[in-house]
């Protein structure tokens, strides 16, 4: 996963840090220097903020003290609880932490070697398709010699303030990590994909069995290294940050440090029993402020545990911001989960492994509409098809797809002010079997995404097999952006840009003919055919000028719905279309009937019931059964 890191903005870690050795000089970031303009992007702090190098903080700075935990942080003066949260949620990964925080031995302070100190550390994060190696110099920002954005429970522990530098650097200032989103820093912390889930709009409080099916892929999403968070939405500004009755916080991200099933009962009894529950335990990035409902630190319910269970679970009495909740309460009183898978692509893994498709697009603007690449969604009829188009295969019966888009993440700055995300979404269609140009025409929706500003859309459906086009793109027409596309398949989807409107012209084309005629044939299924006791186990092929697409073999029934969709670029006009139907056998398939479309675009009849018919000389004689066909031609060759 790491085995290419880029140095970001060109600063080579390594290279810069024997400069500063050589010289026996302190790092100073010329890329972002000790000033204002890496702290705001729009106005200007009350207090005087002085930057200082941890030195000059402490007498004995440590990148850790005692090790790395999700107890470390607490939120500083930016509103910077969904980066604190998603750093709460890392802290508790030691391989994640590890990768995020490279070398860290050779970062740690040494007061043995105090010559070997150069201020210069550095950190990965994955941004847009790619790891970036951020190099940071060490120097602060304090108030009063205190830091006053993310720090730590022990005062000469740096390793959160540091890696949260890096982090706003890469965001342009410190104040751009002001009320940013969870999911995008847990993305950049894993290269995972983040899957949102609105728990009030999937009812998951009341329907039980939802519920508990979520339960089970959060549990799945933690038990294979994955972060997670919850938070409760706010309406007005005015519930920003707002305390419940409850304990809880709303907009405020908390992150989820633990996820288990609790046996209850004590001694051989729980052992035996079977009863369990599904709890959740989260942390407050504040540190303090906690749950006091059922299962908080210092409720009664917690006798129904035995002593072994609460110390595996590391229940504490200490308002310390972490606590544990029933799953159940989790969706009553929070209304959004976030999941970061940490997808896994080892052919040498025990676990489900996937196949990854990773794409680079952008939404471009010009006055051709051939050329145009902005044309905003779905409401936009007129312009919809002149967006990035990428088409991908099912070759299971039915497979779980996972689609992911990115936009580029903007940065934000006294130069340029705040960067703001798009309104992106994308659409999935249903398309031919062979189609291999750009959509023109609306065909059967497989599943949409929402629309919305935030840096990427994830979508999770459910496909049953054939070809398919994404089409991404902005809400409104006119936008322009880089987005980077992701697809996720069990087997791979041989997943590519469409970029060709039409079959090319090329040197052959004068000798060989162009296309005269696009020809979109669809079979809808076939009625009375030729029947065994267990019924015929067909599959239709459709044929055109060398050109073929095939369906899958429908079992035990002399009534098929196949619907196979095939186009086709024709230059023999005279040359009628076959649809074939035929029969699985082991040995040999056994023909059951084909019918011939002529398929002329001044045939105003679209949908077409036909009689089997035999091969050969025997052509016009009938054989059982029909098939139901729906056939669109035209000469205009981007109609279809």
């Amino acid at each position: 996963m790491f085995s290419c890191v880029k140095p970001y903005e060109g600063q080579d870690y390594s290279a810069l840090k024997r400069a500063c050795l050589r010289k026996k000089v302190l790092f100073e970031d010329p890329t972002f220097p000790a000033s204002d303009d890496s702290l705001y992007y729009k106005s200007t702090p009350g207090p005087m903020v002085r930057w200082k190098r941890p030195k000059d903080i402490c007498e004995d700075p440590r990148l850790f003290v005692d090790g790395i935990s999700s107890h470390d942080l607490h939120q500083g003066q930016v509103g910077n609880c969904w980066f604190v949260a998603a750093c709460s949620s890392l802290a508790s990964r030691e391989s994640l932490w590890q990768k995020v925080i490279p070398d860290w031995k050779e970062q740690e302070w040494d007061p043995e070697k105090p010559h070997a100190y150069a201020g210069i550390f550095h950190f990965h994060f994955w941004r847009f398709g790619e790891w970036v190696d951020v190099v940071i110099d060490d120097r602060l920002p304090t108030v009063n010699s205190q830091l006053i954005y993310c720090h730590s429970n022990s005062c000469n522990e740096f390793w959160c303030a540091l890696v949260e530098k890096a982090y706003a650097k890469l965001a342009g200032c410190y104040q751009a990590l002001d009320g940013g989103n969870t999911a995008d820093a847990l993305v950049d912390f894993t290269g995972g994909v983040s899957e949102p889930i609105d728990l009030t709009e999937g009812n998951f409080a009341s329907d039980e069995a939802k519920r508990n099916q979520l339960f089970e892929r959060v549990l799945k999403v933690h038990s294979r290294g994955g972060l997670i968070s919850a938070s409760i939405k706010v309406v007005t500004a005015a519930d920003m940050e707002v305390r419940l009755a409850c304990g809880l916080v709303k907009g405020h991200a908390y992150a989820i440090t633990d996820v288990r099933k609790v046996r209850l009962g004590h001694g051989l009894l729980a052992f035996f029993k079977s009863e369990k529950l599904d709890m959740i335990r989260l942390r407050n990035p504040w540190g303090e402020r906690e749950w006091n409902g059922p299962w908080s630190d210092t409720s009664e319910e917690w006798q129904k545990v035995s002593k072994g269970e609460r110390e595996k679970m590391g229940v504490t009495v200490q308002d310390d911001g972490e606590f544990w909740m029933t799953f159940e309460d989790v969706c009553r009183y929070f209304t959004d989960i976030i999941k970061c898978r940490l997808m896994n692509t080892s052919y040498l893994s025990i676990h489900k492994t996937w196949e990854e498709a990773r794409l680079h697009g952008a939404w471009t603007r010009h006055e051709d509409p051939q050329h145009n690449r902005s044309g905003g969604c779905i409401n936009h009829k007129d312009t919809f098809f002149q967006n990035p188009q990428y088409i991908f295969d099912v070759k299971k019966p039915e497979d779980e797809v996972l689609i992911c888009i990115q936009q580029r993440p903007q940065q934000s700055t006294r130069q340029q002010g705040k960067g703001e995300n798009l309104a992106i979404g994308f659409d999935i269609y249903k398309v031919e079997e062979n189609r291999q140009y750009r959509m023109h025409r609306l065909q059967p929706r497989a599943a949409s995404s929402i629309y919305i500003n935030s840096r990427s859309v994830f979508l999770r459906t459910d496909q049953p097999q054939g070809r398919y086009v994404i089409i991404p793109t902005t809400f409104e027409p006119g936008c322009t952006g880089e987005f980077l596309l992701r697809v996720f398949t069990d087997v791979p989807s041989s997943c590519r840009e469409l970029r060709l409107d039409e079959p090319p012209r090329t040197c052959w084309s004068s000798l060989c003919g162009y296309p005269q005629l696009v020809t979109q044939v669809q079979v809808l299924g076939a009625a009375g055919l030729k029947d065994s006791p267990t019924g015929a186990n067909s599959y239709v092929i459709i044929k055109c000028e060398g050109d073929s697409v095939r369906s899958t073999v429908q079992k035990g029934t002399s009534a098929p719905e196949y619907d196979l969709k095939g186009i086709f670029y024709r230059k023999k006009l005279g040359q009628p279309i076959t649809v074939q139907i035929w029969n699985y056998r082991v040995l040999k398939d056994e023909f059951l009937g084909q019918v011939h479309l002529q398929a002329n675009p001044d045939d105003l009849q679209a949908l077409h019931t036909l009689h089997l018919q035999a091969r050969g000389r025997r052509q016009l004689s009938d054989l059982p059964g029909t098939v139901a066909v729906h056939v669109l031609s035209s000469s205009t060759l981007t109609a279809v």
